[in-house]
C-alpha cells in the first residue's frame, strides 16, 4: 500500500499539465488527456475530474447521462455524476491486463446525451512493485570443463519479473567465492542475461562441485529479490569447445508463412577429434516454452524452421540462443544470439464498434444530426491498418471524421417519413492493405412521425343528388379523407362548417359522423321548399399542431311529382259547385269562363292539361287543353237547362296527379260571373279578409314599382326587337322575339311576384279584357299567396266575338337558383331553355319560367 500511495504521489505532479488539447466537431469532444492510477488501487480510487477537464457542467452530468462508453472499461471505471470525478471500480491487474508491455495505457470513450458528444482520455496504470523476481527453476546445474581458461562466460537462466520498468529486474548478485564473478548482459530488448564469468583455473582433483547462490534484484522501492541456487560441477579435460561462424543471427519471416518453412541453418565447428567433435544442438535452457513451441530446432543439422502458426498483433520478434556442445568429457559447447523479426500481413479485417446511436430519429431532424458514433480498429500495421469507412451514396446520410478511425453518421437531406419509414444504412470499413480486406455492418434507423400532411379528400367538391321525400337517415354520401401520417397525426375527425349569416343551416338537413364522415338526412327534402343545399365539411387530425383541410359539399335535390295541380280559379269550397253566367244567344266561341291551376312541382311535372270529364252535353262545350278556357262551341239556345260541367286538371308527371273542378252554366243576365266568388269571399271571417286587403294593398304598391320598371325594359328590349316581359321578384326582363322563335310560348296574363326571400311568389293579371281585379285564392299550400284577376267584360254589340284574353305574358315560378349550384343535367328544369328533355326551353335559368296559356295548341303549361 505504501507503494501504491508512492505512485499517486509522483503522478499527481505530473497530472495537471496532462491535458494538453480539447477538440469537438460533430458530436466528439476529443481530449489528449491521461491520468495515472496505480494498479490494484481499490474501489472509489480518484482517477481525475472529468467535468473539469472537459469543461463540462458538473450539475448537467446527470441528465446528460455522462458514463464511460464500453462494457470492458465499464468493468474498471466509473463517473460520480456528482462531482464529474472518475473513479475506480474494480482493482486493476497491470500484469493481468498489459502483461509485460513497457506501457499499459487504457483508453477511455466518455458518452453524454443531449447533445450526443464523446469525449476520450487515457489512463494509464501505473506498475506497483508487486512482484519479487522468480528463477524458472530453483536448483541450477552448470558443468564446467576443468581445462576452461580463465574469463569464459557461460550463460545463466535469468529470472523473470512480472513488473516493468524500475520494478523489472535490474541487477544480478552472486554469493562471494574466490574462483566465480557474474558479468549480466543487456539484450536490445533491455531484458538482463546473467553471465558465470570464470576468473581462475579450476582443478577438479582440489574441488569437484561449486555451491552459489544466485540473486536477481527488481528496481522497486523497496526492492524485492528472488534467488536460486547454482551447482558448478568441473568435468575432465576437453580441449577445444564448438564455434559457431556468428555470435547472433538476425531472420525475417511473414507472418503467414506455413508451418516447416526452413529459418536458417546454424553451423558450428569443433576441431577435436571422436565424441570431442561430434557438435548437437539445442536451445538454451532459458528460452521460453512458447518460443520452443514455434520453432523446431534439429539437434544434428542447426536447421530452425517454423513449427505454429506467427501472429504479429501479438509479437513481432523473438529472441533466444542456441547452444553448441559436442561429445567430448567433458563436454564444452558455445552458443549464439538469434532475433527472428515477424513481417506484417493484411490479415486482419477492420473491426467496426459502434459506440453510440440513436435507433430512432424524427423526421423533422435537420440535415446534420448525429445518428451514430462510429469507432473502427485493424490490428495490422501500416497501410494494412489505414482504414477508410464508406456508405452507399444514394441514402441521405454521410459520415464525418472526427479524427483518426473515429467517425459520425450524421443525416444528409431532409428526411420523409411517408416516404421512408426506416433506414438499413450498410456501413463499409476497407483497410489499404493488398488485397484490402473489409467489414460491414448496417445500422438500423426508424423515422418517427411529425404531424406534417394536413388530412387530404380524393376532391375539392362533391356533388350529391337526392330525390326529395327521402327517409330521414339515408346514406347520402361518404367524404372520407386520408392522411398520410401515422399513428394520431393520421387519426381524422369531422366536423361540419356552417357558414355565418346564413338562413338555412344545413345541419337542420344532415347530419355528418365524425369518425367517417359519411353524410346522412336527418329528415326528408322537399323540393318544392329546398333545391340546393351548400356546406364544408372539415377533416381535422389529431396532431400537435392539428392540421385540417375542407371540402365543399353541394347537394341539389331531385324533384318528384308529389303535388297534384291546385285550381286558383274559378274559386268554390270542396264538393260545391261554381256558378257560371251565360248570357242569353251567345254564339259560338264565347268564353264562359277560364279555370287557372298551378302545379308546385317543377319541369315536366308541373306541366298541367285541361279536359272536360263530365257534361250533359259534351258539344255544348269545348276546353283548351292547355290554356284551361271553357269556350261555347255552337250557339246556345235560349232555353238552355243549368249545365253542370266537371274540369279535369292533370299534370304531366309519372304517374300523373290530378284534380277536378266542377262547374253550373246557367242562362243568366248577369253578364259578370266571378261576382259570386267575390260575394263568397267577403263572407269569410274578418281576419282573412283584412290579411287579404293587407295583401292587396302590398300587391299595388309592388304594380307602381314594377311597371316603372317594365316600361324602362320595354323601351330598351324596342331597340331592336320586341320584346316579352319577364318579372321575378320585382325586377323585370325582355325577352326578345329570338326566344319566342326558340319556343317561349306567350302567357295567359298571370304575373308572379316574390315578395321577400322567404315569401313565395304572389300572382296578378296583367294583361285580359276584365274591367276589375278579383281577388283569388293561391294554391292550398300557399296560404300567404294570393292572385289580382280582372274582372271580364261582355262584348258590346255588334262586335265580333274575338278572344277575351289577348295573348299576354304568364310569369310565374320556382324559387330562382343560381346556374352555378346546380349540376349539368338540372341547369334547367323540364321544359326550360337548356334542358335536354324536349319542350321549348329559355336561354337561362336565373329567370323564372314563362308558360303559354292562351294557345290551344302549346305543348305545356308551366308554372
Amino acid at each position: 500500500m505504501e507503494e501504491m500511495r508512492h505512485g499517486v504521489k509522483i503522478w499527481a505532479g505530473i497530472r495537471p499539465g496532462a491535458c494538453l488539447l480539447f477538440f469537438c466537431q460533430l458530436g466528439y469532444v476529443s481530449g489528449q488527456i491521461r491520468y495515472p492510477v496505480p494498479e490494484e488501487s481499490k474501489e472509489g480510487t480518484f482517477v481525475g475530474n472529468i467535468a473539469q477537464d472537459f469543461l463540462l457542467d458538473a450539475e448537467s452530468l446527470s441528465a446528460r447521462r455522462l458514463q464511460v462508453a464500453g462494457e470492458a472499461n465499464q468493468r474498471y471505471f466509473r463517473v460520480d455524476l456528482d462531482s464529474g470525478a472518475l473513479l475506480v471500480k474494480d482493482p486493476i491487474d497491470r500484469e493481468a491486463l498489459c502483461g509485460l508491455s513497457a506501457s499499459c495505457v487504457v483508453p477511455l470513450e466518455f458518452v453524454t446525451e443531449g447533445p450526443l458528444e464523446m469525449y476520450r482520455a487515457e489512463v494509464e496504470i501505473v506498475d506497483v512493485n508487486d512482484h519479487s523476481p522468480r528463477f524458472p527453476r530453483q536448483h541450477l546445474n552448470l558443468e564446467i570443463g576443468e581445462a576452461a581458461p580463465p574469463g569464459q562466460r557461460f550463460p545463466l537462466e535469468k529470472a523473470q519479473d512480472a513488473d516493468v520498468g524500475s520494478n523489472s529486474i535490474s541487477s544480478y548478485r552472486l554469493s562471494p567465492n574466490d574462483y566465480f564473478a557474474l558479468d549480466v548482459k543487456k539484450r536490445s530488448d533491455g531484458s538482463l542475461v546473467p553471465e558465470l564469468l570464470l576468473e581462475k583455473p579450476l582443478d577438479r582433483e582440489k574441488q569437484a562441485n561449486y555451491r552459489l547462490v544466485l540473486t536477481a534484484v527488481d528496481g522497486g522501492s523497496p526492492p524485492r529479490s528472488g534467488t536460486a541456487e547454482l551447482k558448478v560441477s568441473v568435468l575432465d579435460v576437453n580441449d577445444n569447445a564448438p564455434a559457431f561462424e556468428q555470435s547472433s543471427y538476425r531472420i525475417s519471416v511473414l507472418e503467414s508463412a506455413p508451418a516447416g518453412t526452413l529459418l536458417i541453418q546454424l553451423n558450428a565447428t569443433d576441431p577435436d577429434q571422436g565424441s570431442s567433435g561430434n557438435i548437437t544442438f539445442f536451445f538454451s535452457n532459458h528460452t521460453p516454452e512458447r518460443v520452443r513451441s514455434l520453432f523446431g530446432l534439429h539437434s544434428t543439422t542447426g536447421q530452425i524452421t517454423l513449427q505454429g502458426p506467427l501472429d504479429f498483433e501479438a509479437d513481432n520478434y523473438y529472441e533466444f540462443d542456441v547452444r553448441a556442445r559436442d561429445g567430448g568429457t567433458p563436454a564444452m559447447e558455445q552458443h549464439c544470439s538469434l532475433r527472428v523479426d515477424v513481417l506484417d500481413v493484411n490479415d486482419n479485417a477492420p473491426q467496426i464498434t459502434l459506440t453510440s446511436e440513436l435507433g430512432t430519429l424524427r423526421e423533422s431532424a435537420e440535415p446534420g444530426t448525429v445518428v451514430a458514433l462510429i469507432s473502427v480498429q485493424d490490428p495490422d500495421s501500416g497501410p494494412n491498418g489505414d482504414v477508410s469507412l464508406r456508405i452507399p451514396e444514394h441514402l441521405p446520410f454521410a459520415l464525418k471524421s472526427a479524427f483518426k478511425n473515429q467517425f459520425s453518421l450524421v443525416t444528409a437531406a431532409a428526411l420523409d417519413r411517408e416516404v421512408e419509414s426506416k433506414y438499413e444504412i450498410p456501413v463499409t470499413a476497407s483497410d489499404a492493405g493488398s488485397p484490402p480486406l473489409s467489414t460491414r455492418r448496417t445500422i438500423f434507423l426508424n423515422v418517427s412521425d411529425v404531424n406534417d400532411n394536413p388530412p387530404s379528400f380524393i376532391q375539392r367538391s362533391h356533388e350529391v343528388f337526392v330525390q326529395e321525400n327521402n327517409r330521414p337517415g339515408d346514406l347520402l354520401c361518404s367524404l372520407a379523407a386520408s392522411d398520410p401520417d401515422s399513428g394520431l397525426n393520421a387519426l381524422i375527425s369531422y366536423s361540419l362548417l356552417e357558414p355565418r349569416g346564413r338562413d338555412v343551416l344545413a345541419s337542420s338537413f344532415i347530419s355528418l359522423n365524425p369518425q367517417t364522415g359519411a353524410v346522412h338526412a336527418t329528415r326528408s327534402f322537399d323540393y318544392e321548399q329546398t333545391q340546393t343545399l351548400q356546406f364544408e365539411v372539415q377533416a381535422r387530425d389529431r396532431g400537435d399542431p392539428p392540421l385540417s383541410s375542407t371540402v365543399t359539399v353541394r347537394l341539389f335535390v331531385l324533384d318528384l311529382n308529389d303535388n297534384a295541380p291546385a285550381v286558383l280559379r274559378p274559386r268554390a269550397r270542396p264538393g260545391s259547385l261554381c256558378p257560371q253566367a251565360l248570357p242569353p244567344s251567345v254564339g259560338a266561341g264565347h268564353l264562359v269562363t277560364k279555370v287557372t291551376a298551378v302545379d308546385l312541382d317543377s319541369g315536366y311535372n308541373a306541366w298541367v292539361s285541361y279536359q272536360l270529364l263530365e257534361a250533359p252535353d259534351p258539344s255544348l262545350f269545348a276546353v283548351s287543353r292547355y290554356a284551361g278556357e271553357i269556350r261555347t262551341a255552337v250557339p246556345i239556345p235560349a232555353d238552355l237547362p243549368p249545365q253542370k260541367l266537371v274540369i279535369v286538371v292533370k299534370d304531366n308527371g309519372s304517374p300523373p296527379l290530378s284534380t277536378s273542378v266542377t262547374l253550373l252554366v246557367s242562362l243568366e243576365e248577369d253578364s259578370h260571373p266571378a261576382l259570386p266568388d267575390l260575394r263568397e269571399h267577403s263572407a269569410k271571417p274578418q281576419g282573412e279578409s283584412r290579411l287579404t286587403l293587407y295583401l292587396a294593398v302590398s300587391l299595388v304598391a309592388i304594380c307602381f314599382v314594377s311597371f316603372g320598371s317594365f316600361v324602362a325594359l320595354l323601351s330598351k328590349c324596342l331597340r331592336g326587337t320586341a320584346c316579352g316581359l319577364r318579372c321575378l321578384g320585382g325586377t323585370c326582363s325582355c325577352l326578345s322575339r329570338s326566344r319566342r322563335r326558340e319556343g317561349l310560348p306567350p302567357s295567359n296574363g298571370i304575373l308572379r311576384i316574390q315578395l321577400g326571400s322567404e315569401d313565395p311568389i304572389k300572382f296578378v293579371d296583367v294583361g285580359g279584357h276584365s274591367h276589375g281585379c278579383t281577388p283569388l285564392a293561391s294554391a292550398p299550400s300557399r296560404s300567404d299567396s294570393f292572385m289580382m284577376v280582372k274582372s271580364p267584360s261582355a262584348p258590346l254589340a255588334g262586335e265580333p266575338v274575338r278572344p277575351s284574353c289577348p295573348p299576354s305574358d304568364l310569369l310565374y315560378g320556382l324559387e330562382v337558383r343560381p346556374a352555378a349550384m346546380l349540376p349539368l343535367d338540372r341547369a334547367a328544369p323540364l321544359g326550360w331553355p337548356g334542358s335536354t328533355h324536349g319542350a321549348p326551353r329559355q336561354s337561362s335559368e336565373d329567370l323564372t319560367p314563362i308558360a303559354r296559356a292562351n294557345d290551344d295548341e302549346s305543348p305545356f303549361s308551366e308554372h
